[in-house]
């Protein structure tokens, strides 16, 4: 049996694993040390007598991947970005931030849900996890919604819509992740995902406003709040903005050079939030709270990222990326529309497979095959197919498939944004849930589709820092 052959039928074996119920870190792991064994026992042709040599040197190979990857630097961001969504929330800033919203936006038709909206697209800001977000703001602004008369679906719906802005606008500990499977800058790919998700947050803004104008009684505005009123409420919400500015500075510094590292920018914004939380007089038991839940999002995500990168090193002895890349260059099909295609296996693959786990299975084999369909890593924008370098086709592609995986968080059946609000409010089920969101399916496709046609809405920060 050749490479190429086992390579298949392992990757069938962990699609069923997955489908079957089976978390993906351990299915990956399962699927990787399975099929490491496999190809070493093939170079000994499968005799009976190098079994044991097979699964001792697959054991190894497997091994080696936890630590040399997992050490990398870079997988600090991750940590320290989720530990300040949550010092921010035990801080309450996530309260001042949505009331600032509350005050100054929420006088148009649908005026609550769209300052939701845009109090989670700030909170995305200092918070990298989108379950996070929807958590804290199914706690914070549904109530509110509720309370003057919104449809429950529809605020469920906007709550869970708008936590997924935190996959795309940094810090992103999925962007992270993109950064570390296809070894590309992070810095740059946290820069590109400021525009696309103010855009998100915008094209989300205007179909709830679009839809209260058409049905009058969806989003009733909130009017009354004097200008003192609204200028009152900026202060309390400011850290959040001061995290964000640090953070931008750090990535890339408009006037110079960069202040430094993510990671360390990521690190003083956590501690800004920390003094901010200290002042606003947050016990111990709320900073316990805070550091335990930091540690289980982390601990969860890192464990996918050991599994799947088991089952990444197995890939590369099988050669699926490359036998997978140059098929997909044969196709006589344009770039541009087999790039869509995989968009759309994308959107179906979402649906039974968490957003993080679906990333880190399929990139190692569908990367380099739409690296080739642009031209190479080497390729120069005028030799490219898709009008862009190497460089730039990998940051472009790379917020393509996080916004393709914010899209997976609301999509049935295991849309996980929809769980967690419907887990947070008893009073909602999880049809309620995705009910509410439909709506937003097609912002999401509106997104997506003008982020394919204007690459420039993606690249154009990034090609500011050089």
């Amino acid at each position: 049996m050749e490479p190429i052959e086992i390579g298949l039928w392992v990757s069938a074996g962990l699609l069923v694993l997955v489908l079957a119920g089976m978390r993906v870190a351990f299915a990956a792991a399962l699927a990787g040390l399975v099929g490491l064994v496999l190809i070493f026992w093939a170079k000994r042709d499968f005799g009976g007598e190098h079994l044991g040599w097979a699964l001792t040197v697959a054991i190894k190979t497997a091994g080696q991947v936890p630590h040399s990857k997992v050490s990398a630097q870079v997988l600090s961001l991750i940590p320290v970005f989720i530990m300040i969504g949550y010092m921010a929330y035990y801080a309450n800033l996530t309260t001042a931030l949505f009331e600032a919203a509350k005050r100054w936006i929420a006088w148009v038709p649908g005026g609550l849900a769209v300052s939701t909206v845009f109090a989670t697209a700030g909170f995305a800001a200092v918070s990298g996890a989108s379950v996070a977000t929807a958590a804290v703001f199914a706690r914070i602004a549904i109530p509110e919604m509720l309370k003057i008369g919104y449809n429950k679906q529809f605020a469920a719906g906007v709550v869970a819509a708008g936590g997924t802005l935190a996959s795309l606008i940094p810090p992103s500990a999925i962007l992270v992740i993109y950064a570390i499977i296809v070894e590309q800058d992070v810095g740059k790919l946290l820069l590109a995902g400021f525009i696309p998700g103010a855009f998100s947050a915008v094209v989300y803004a205007a179909l709830i406003i679009g839809i209260a104008m058409v049905f009058k009684t969806v989003g009733p505005p909130v009017r009354g709040f004097t200008w003192g009123e609204r200028f009152r409420a900026l202060p309390p919400a400011l850290p959040i903005v001061a995290v964000v500015v640090i953070i931008i500075f750090f990535v890339y510094n408009p006037f110079g050079d960069a202040w430094g590292t993510p990671t360390e920018g990521g690190a003083i914004g956590a501690f800004i939030v920390f003094l901010m939380a200290v002042f606003r007089g947050m016990r111990w038991s709320e900073l316990k709270s805070a550091l335990l839940d930091t540690a289980k999002l982390t601990i969860m995500i890192f464990t996918i990222i050991w599994g799947v990168l088991i089952y990444v090193r197995f890939l590369g002895f099988a050669e699926l990326p490359a036998a997978f890349a140059d098929w997909i260059t044969s196709l006589d099909m344009s770039p541009m529309l087999i790039l869509i295609c995989i968009l759309l296996a994308y959107a179906v693959l979402g649906m039974f497979m968490d957003a993080i786990g679906m990333l880190l299975l399929t990139l190692p084999v569908v990367y380099p095959a739409v690296m080739a369909l642009n031209g190479g890593e080497t390729v120069t924008a005028a030799e490219s197919a898709f009008g862009m370098s190497g460089t730039m086709c990998a940051i472009w592609f790379g917020i393509l498939v996080v916004k393709m995986a914010e899209f997976c968080l609301i999509t049935p059946p295991i849309g996980l944004n929809c769980f967690v609000v419907a887990g947070v409010r008893e009073d909602l089920t999880v049809q309620d849930v995705f009910k509410g969101v439909m709506p937003f399916f097609v912002a999401d496709a509106v997104t997506i589709g003008l982020l394919v046609a204007f690459p420039s809405i993606v690249l154009y920060l990034p090609s500011l820092a050089g």
